[in-house]
């Protein structure tokens, strides 16, 4: 009688090798499947960024596009004032732009409106009252938006001279998305007055 090696005997796989496959397939499945879960649970969440980017950038380039000089637009000496000093001489006198928002200026303001990158100092817009700068409503629900504007001098770096402090102002724009998420964008705004 031939005697039949035991590997010859054997083909297929055994019961336990059955139930151990299962169960680390089942392991692995388990994990995929969380991983998906979690991926398409957070998937929003690049379209709220994105939101609040947008909404922060148009409101930057808003504030950079302002004029910074050192009187009020408004005045006559804006365009040749090269101090201070130099506003509220010439008609209409107005006088020097201050950091902050004057009387009666409102961003919304058909008669009155903002006019300078120092009236964003302090400027926000509550959740669900974005507006744009005609006062329409504008934007996405859910989203509030913080304004800060200082001065912000540079030191000298390399052939580029020094700024002084009331000759730049650091733009800060905050964004909070509904999902409590801040968005902070930053630019720098330089005084572009006439010099002598």
């Amino acid at each position: 009688m031939p005697v039949i090696a035991a590997s010859e005997k054997q083909r297929g796989i055994s019961l336990i090798e059955l139930i151990m496959f299962i169960v680390i397939v089942s392991v692995a499945l388990a994990g995929i499947l969380l991983v998906m879960n979690v991926t398409t649970r957070g998937s929003a969440d690049p379209l709220i960024h994105k939101q609040a980017l947008a909404i922060a950038e148009s409101l930057l380039e808003e504030v950079e596009l302002m004029p910074f000089t050192f009187c009020d637009p408004d005045d006559g000496a804006a365009a040749s004032a090269v101090v201070a000093a130099d506003c509220g001489v010439v008609a209409p006198a107005v006088g020097a732009e201050g950091l902050g928002v004057e009387n009666d200026v409102s961003r919304y303001h058909a008669t009155f409106p903002y006019d300078n990158v120092s009236d964003y100092a302090g400027f926000g817009m509550a959740a669900g009252a974005l507006l744009d700068i005609t006062g329409i409503a504008a934007g996405p629900a859910g989203y509030a938006v913080a304004v800060a504007v200082t001065n912000n001098g540079m030191p000298a770096a390399g052939a580029s001279p020094a700024i002084a402090n009331t000759e730049a102002l650091l733009i800060k724009v905050t964004v909070t998305g509904p999902d409590g998420v801040d968005v902070v964008i930053e630019g720098i705004r330089t005084r572009y007055s006439p010099r002598i």
